[in-house]
């Protein structure tokens, strides 16, 4: 009989009279062997959350992947812990790879003002964030998870527990994964990511009277995430780029070129703006532009939340305790601990300064309480994956930045203490959501709530440690701007913008008063902003194979004879791609260090390989080796069909 979560999951049943698929309460899911698989995998996560985060400025949800390993892991290293044990694994994971994806938003930010990152300061802020952020989404438990049960559907919660359930098929789909692995590892080792043998970057630029650009960046981890995020996004974020690179940055490239000899750009004072190149043009005046676009719909999501916050603190003073939730329980002790760790990081990044540390450190607090019930809120309608975190951030920063320049701290390293300000915040944030996420998971399955927390609060701590490390020893290539930068960090460019201009005052206000201004036209056409705006402000290069893999998605969809078929096709080709993210991702960031570390130098690419030839080549075997795996799949049979 096929294994099943019960109906009243979804709801039907109030919340305190719900029946988890685990019944036992005196059943725990971890010891040492599920403590050391999930800190393993919580490291894995957040490393390559952050590589591919930094260099594309999407992540991927580790909720399911992370269930899927732990059904493999567990099932050979700790099978007596059973389904409690993959739980408590897929929340580790979950944990590490929400660190990084909150603090790729702000912490490479300091990087790109001119300032630099201790590993203290940096696990200082982080530490501080995880611990407030579980520990303000702890307090309200009892109201997201169970009295709102059946109206927040957390519905990655609820992807990942079916997942759980069904986890006597994960052996197909960690197959699906490691086939995904050897493809992303592969072809990245023979990039420049690793040996730099071939090209993997298809390009084509005009540079007459109508410049435009079209770049393919052939990478294995960016067309895993387009292939998971779907058509829509994918889509949506093409169009961005396609309105920057064939639309704007021909338009300003045509009035340039009746500009004055002497007019000069005003970036670069040493560059002519007559006969300006695509890149001259993109970096230089379309970002800006992209910056505006970002700003305002980052705005706009956190207004539109402040219903949300108003209506979270109200129920949150309404809810009751229990479990002792409010009382000595260990929630408590991390949120306290939260606190603390935030003034002393307070007082770190600020050089001694202590009414910047104290005033700042106050107003970190008082947001990221409003903010972390917001997002585990929000987890429980739209996930982590889709969940506003730019937004958040943003507002969150002008706030503080408008603090700043009251009290005249305008100075580089009271900028660099605003973005690690900046960065305690995010990371609360990013955490709750998780934290929300895999605790609903908890409920739902029938794990205790304070393992979970123990275990997910550990794993966090790890991928601090994880994504302060990684960050270090990029340090120098993060510090790279323009057209050359190896990582895109669209969102810790925007914080650095938004914080340098508002202090300075020296932004290229036309610029983003524009971006303002279309952002304003797709908010009344009812057009996803940031989506928009992202896809404009990346590298079309990176978003072209993002399309790609959702194209490949969309093929695999259509060509399947039934629902069942698709969905199964679809099933595989997640964890396929799951995989070519994770190969991506590891080796690139294997590559890189032995890069920094001078184990590996990169020779030049000569002759057919260094061209678009070659890149094109490599383009059409990355989708054949990924399309003919998830095409030849086939739906699981159920112990009933066999």
């Amino acid at each position: 009989m096929k294994k099943k979560l019960p109906t009243e999951a979804y709801g039907g049943v109030s919340g305190k009279d719900y029946v988890p698929y685990v019944t036992d309460k005196s059943r725990t899911g971890g010891n040492i062997a599920v403590l050391l698989i999930g800190i393993v995998l919580a490291a894995v996560f957040a490393a390559s959350t952050t590589y591919s985060g930094m260099k594309a400025g999407l992540t991927v949800a580790a909720g399911i992947p992370g269930a899927i390993l732990g059904a493999g892991l567990v099932g050979v290293f700790a099978k007596e812990k059973g389904i409690l044990g993959k739980n408590l694994i897929q929340g580790m994971s979950s944990a590490g790879e929400s660190v990084a994806s909150g603090a790729i938003f702000v912490l490479p930010a300091v990087l790109l003002i001119g300032g630099k990152i201790t590993f203290f300061e940096g696990l200082a802020v982080g530490v501080g964030g995880v611990l407030f952020g579980i520990g303000i989404a702890a307090l309200v438990h009892n109201y997201l998870i169970i009295e709102e049960h059946g109206n927040l559907m957390y519905p990655e919660s609820m992807a990942i527990s079916e997942t759980l359930v069904a986890s006597d098929t994960g052996g197909e789909s960690l197959k699906y994964m490691g086939i995904g692995f050897g493809i992303g590892g592969l072809l990245t080792v023979l990039t420049g990511s690793v040996l730099g043998l071939v090209n993997n970057m298809a390009s084509f630029v005009g540079t007459k009277a109508y410049k435009w650009k079209l770049d393919i960046e052939v990478n294995p981890l960016l067309l895993g995430i387009g292939f998971i995020v779907g058509l829509e996004i994918s889509l949506t974020m093409f169009a961005g780029s396609m309105l920057a690179n064939f639309g704007i940055t021909p338009l300003i490239g045509y009035f340039a070129d009746m500009a004055a000899p002497g007019a000069m750009v005003w970036n670069a004072p040493d560059v002519a703006i007559k006969g300006m190149e695509v890149g001259t043009i993109a970096g230089s005046y379309v970002k800006y532009i992209g910056a505006g676009m970002m700003l305002f719909g980052g705005l706009i999501g956190a207004i539109k939340l402040i219903p949300v916050i108003v209506a979270s603190i109200k129920e949150t003073m309404k809810a009751t305790g229990g479990e002792g939730d409010s009382k000595g329980s260990l929630q408590i002790i991390i949120l306290l601990a939260g606190i603390v760790i935030s003034f002393v990081a307070g007082f770190m990044i600020t050089g001694g300064n202590i009414g910047m540390a104290i005033l700042g450190t106050v107003s970190s607090l008082i947001l990221m309480l409003l903010f972390v019930i917001v997002a585990g809120r929000l987890t429980g309608t739209i996930g982590t994956s889709n969940l506003p975190v730019s937004g958040m951030t943003i507002a969150s920063l002008v706030i503080v930045t408008m603090v700043f320049v009251v009290m005249k701290w305008t100075g580089v390293e009271d900028n660099k203490s605003l973005l690690l300000f900046g960065t305690l915040i995010v990371i609360a944030i990013a955490i709750a959501g998780g934290y929300s996420q895999s605790q609903k998971v908890t409920y739902i399955i029938g794990g205790d709530k304070g393992e979970m927390q123990k275990y997910f609060a550990i794993a966090a701590i790890v991928g601090v440690i994880v994504v302060v490390g990684t960050m270090i020893i990029l340090s120098d290539q993060l510090a790279i701007t323009g057209a050359d930068a190896p990582f895109g960090l669209p969102q810790a460019n925007l914080m650095a913008t938004l914080t340098s201009g508002i202090m300075s005052g020296d932004l290229p206000w036309v610029m983003i008063f524009i971006g303002v201004f279309m952002a304003i036209v797709l908010y009344f056409l009812n057009l996803p902003i940031m989506t928009v705006a992202i896809g404009f402000y990346l590298p079309i290069s990176t978003t072209s194979i993002i399309l790609i893999g959702a194209l490949i998605r969309v093929l695999v969809e259509k060509m399947s004879k039934s629902d069942a078929e698709k969905e199964a096709k679809v099933s595989n080709g997640v964890s396929l791609s799951s995989g070519l993210v994770a190969g991506g991702s590891i080796i690139g960031l294997i590559g890189i260090i032995l890069q920094v570390t001078g184990v590996i130098t990169l020779g030049e690419i000569t002759g057919f390989a260094a061209g678009n030839g070659m890149a094109l080549i490599l383009l059409a075997a990355l989708v054949i080796l990924t399309a003919i795996p998830i095409m030849n799949s086939k739906p699981a049979k159920t112990s009933d069909e066999e």
